[in-house]
């Protein structure tokens, strides 16, 4: 028999290729370097074990005596542990002696790195061998791969994360896909399935889409890669919502485990105790991720009263829930595959029902505490807590309208909204808005709930803010109505508020003024620790009766107002309606002349802006400021100005719809800027604005960095024919001129366009035409 020392290891031949991975190699091997045992932990499926596998041949040369894998998934019995090990080693059965003593005395004078795969079924027997081997084996190095650490003196841990996908909500071009490793894993496991598939514009979005879904899982990436032998990736994207029957075609030969999506959670859940089970459950009724103080409030007491944080603790140690560190906070989050397993879980136990009942009571309470604290210093803290939850609020507004809610309590989903409203218009979510504000005043049940004037006037308000007049004045009529049936005073306020702002977006400033100015009287002086609603309703009232009476040329009114507003929210911390006033008063200054003051107060309305990430008025200020670059014969600056507050002001809807009597300033701007650079530069500033994203805009326009020109594609990137269409587009022709011309199908035509957009990263047929026009100088900014 030859001897072990000659042989170099047992690893298997790789017979997929290895995708990606390049920072955990690297990591793992940078860890092997200074300890002697490296733990790669994560959620199954994740890939733990080609990780594994391929840092160990990586690492092959550093080790003399070999590097060798010792597979545990198969194995149930503990005290077969040592056996195991000394079998992959190819160690001979010696009768009267210990197996662990056997192991270090072979690997004791050996350099030899050892993988021990799929340890967490065996945690504590392993743990035993392996320290009694790295104290008896100085030269000895190990891999273990676990959903857990092992625990032992010196262990380094490496979480494995799921690979690299797109954001679906903001696809990058076709071109950049394969570099997200989730991508390009299914595209090579979709051709070896299919050899003719590829990646093109007509199915990227849907691979994308896939990708996502599945979390970047590798397992089950490629289970649904196999499926693509008889489905297309649309077909698999629309039957992902049952994923464990559609990912069920593993390679016969994967460990059970591993050849199903299923298999693969159930040997997860399995390791886990009664306790870590139900608790895996219940909080399964979150989306996206959750906070402790949630889970307390949703979690039944029991699991609560035995210490939830050690509970929640050990999941994440079972890489069933994911730390988030965000700031000076920690979030849980649950992979949506490990999520519908845990979910499915709580409906058979039957508490289904009772977890979503507690999860719209807790997310009830949490916006009513948002509103009741929004004009107070909390603002800010406020804001960036319900962006972190937004996946879980639209949960429970959808709950909230159900007919089991809303038989019971019809007006959960008013009191949700209404109390929302503020946030969504401070982030410019005004499309969500309207969205959840409509569905809630479509149920009937809620018809008198005394929430209805109010959202009835938010809705109101945002259709205005829009420009759907029609819409907006449908509301006030319906408003109106009902304040005549309560009769109450809140109700006959608030008709007064709509009406009066429906004035202002219809034109009729006279009109405007009276009702707004009757709202505010009737609204009275705030007590010093208002910080609720009627705070906010009031600041409201003041804006738009300083907007009308300004455009009247009531510049004291309209000042006076303002002035107001300052006085309610800077003692109190606030944030959003500060910045708004002081942009009004800056703009005010402009008109007035007093350049220097509006530069100074504009300033200081980005700076609040920026805090509450709010593109509104943000766009605004940035594109006051390019007024005032233009008066100061800063064309470039201005135009630079003007492309990032349009990019703003497009994430809303556009302002110019919302406040007309601007329009008149913008023209006047965009027109002395042209005429000062000519329209090719004009266009280049322009378009280096136009990319940048909020919190770049505002640097730029405080004069924290400079402007950096957009990378500029290419022209290599297109085929000769995508460059002739390319030139053609620019022309302004049509895709059906477009194949008259190169005596081509309009659909052959439409391709070609779509390609090129593709490959530029465009998304307009415009872009193209400003491409092809721009020569290889960017702009002097």
């Amino acid at each position: 028999m030859p001897s072990v020392r000659h042989n170099v290891g047992n690893l298997p031949v790789e017979l997929t290729s290895f995708i990606g991975r390049r920072r955990e190699i690297a990591g793992a091997r940078r860890l092997l370097s200074t300890s002697r045992l490296v733990t790669l932990t994560g959620v199954g499926g994740v890939g733990k074990t080609r990780l594994a596998v391929r840092v160990a041949e990586d690492s092959r040369r550093s080790f003399a005596d070999g590097v060798w894998l010792v597979e545990l998934g198969e194995l149930h019995d503990s005290e077969l542990l040592a056996e195991t090990v000394a079998a992959a080693l190819g160690l001979p059965d010696q009768r009267g002696r210990s197996l662990s003593g056997l192991l270090v005395d072979h690997l004791a004078t050996r350099q030899t790195l050892v993988v021990l795969d799929n340890c967490e079924h065996l945690l504590g027997t392993v743990a035993v061998l392996v320290g009694t081997l790295l104290r008896g084996c100085p030269e000895l190095r190990l891999v273990a791969t676990s959903r857990e650490v092992l625990a032992v003196d010196g262990e380094q841990e490496l979480r494995v994360p799921p690979l690299t996908v797109p954001d679906a909500d903001h696809l990058p071009p076709l071109e950049a896909m394969p570099r997200y490793e989730a991508v390009a894993l299914f595209v090579a496991r979709a051709s070896a399935a299919v050899p003719d598939f590829a990646l093109t514009v007509a199915n990227y979005g849907a691979v994308a889409a896939i990708c996502g879904r599945l979390d970047g899982l590798p397992l089950a990436i490629e289970l649904a890669a196999a499926r693509m032998r008889a489905m297309s990736a649309d077909q698999i994207v629309q039957r992902l919502a049952d994923r464990y029957r559609l990912l069920t075609v593993g390679p016969r030969g994967a460990p059970t485990r591993q050849q199903t999506l299923r298999a693969c959670v159930d040997w997860s859940y399995e390791l886990c105790g009664a306790r870590e089970q139900r608790l895996w459950a219940w909080l399964s009724v979150f989306a996206g991720s959750f906070e402790l103080d949630a889970a307390e409030e949703i979690c039944p007491e029991e699991l609560v009263a035995g210490d939830l944080l050690d509970g929640v603790t050990s999941l994440v140690d079972k890489s069933v829930l994911i730390r988030e560190q965000l700031a000076e906070v920690v979030r849980f989050t649950m992979p949506e595959t490990i999520r519908e397993y845990g979910s499915d879980k709580l409906r058979e136990s039957g508490n289904y029902p009772t977890a979503q009942r507690r999860h719209l009571a807790w997310y009830e309470r949490l916006v009513l505490r948002a509103e009741s604290e929004w004009i107070s210093d909390h603002q800010v803290d406020w804001i960036v807590r319900l962006k972190r939850e937004q996946s879980n609020l639209r949960d429970a507004l959808k709950h909230s309208l159900t007919d089991s809610v809303a038989d019971g309590d019809p007006g959960v989903s008013a009191r949700m909204v209404s109390a929302l409203y503020l946030f969504w218009t401070c982030q410019g979510l005004w499309a969500e808005a309207r969205h959840w504000l409509d569905r809630s005043l479509a149920r009937s049940d809620t018809e008198q709930a005394s929430e209805r004037p109010v959202i009835l006037y938010d809705d109101s308000l945002l259709a205005g803010m829009q420009g759907r007049l029609d819409e907006a004045a449908a509301r006030v009529a319906q408003c109106q109505t009902l304040a005549e049936q309560r009769g109450d005073a809140e109700s006959l306020e608030v008709v007064n508020y709509v009406t009066g702002f429906l004035a202002l977006f219809g034109g009729d400033l006279t009109g405007a003024v009276v009702s707004l100015q009757s709202a505010v009287t009737s609204t009275g002086a705030l007590s010093e620790t208002e910080t609720g609603m009627k705070a906010a309703r009031l600041i409201s009232g003041l804006l738009g009766l300083a907007a009308a009476s300004g455009l009247l040329g009531d510049g004291k009114t309209a000042v006076a107002c303002y002035e107001q507003v300052l006085d309610i929210t800077t003692p109190r911390g606030e944030t959003y309606y500060r910045g708004y006033s002081l942009w009004a008063v800056g703009l005010t200054a402009l008109r007035s002349g007093d350049t220097d003051r509006a530069s100074t107060l504009l300033e200081q309305a980005l700076r609040l802006t920026r805090l509450v990430n709010d593109p509104f008025v943000t766009g605004w200020s940035i594109e006051s400021l390019a007024w005032i670059a233009i008066r100061e014969r800063r064309a470039t600056s201005a135009a630079v100005l003007m492309g990032a507050a349009n990019t703003l002001s497009r994430t809303v809807g556009g302002a110019s719809a919302t406040l007309p009597h601007l329009i008149s300033k913008h023209d006047e701007c965009e027109q002395l800027a042209r005429d000062a650079l000519g329209n090719r530069a004009y266009e280049k500033a322009f378009q280096v604005g136009a990319a940048m994203g909020l919190d770049e805009s505002v640097a730029y326009a405080l004069g924290d960095q400079a402007a950096q020109a957009p990378t500029r594609p290419a022209a290599s990137v297109l085929t000769r024919r995508e460059t002739e269409v390319a030139n053609l587009v620019a022309a302004g022709l049509t895709n059906r001129e477009i194949a008259a011309r190169l005596v081509i199908s309009p659909r052959t035509a439409q391709g070609h366009v779509e390609r090129t957009l593709s490959k530029l990263g465009f998304t307009s047929r415009t872009q193209i035409a400003a491409w092809v026009a721009e020569d290889q100088q960017a702009p002097d900014l």
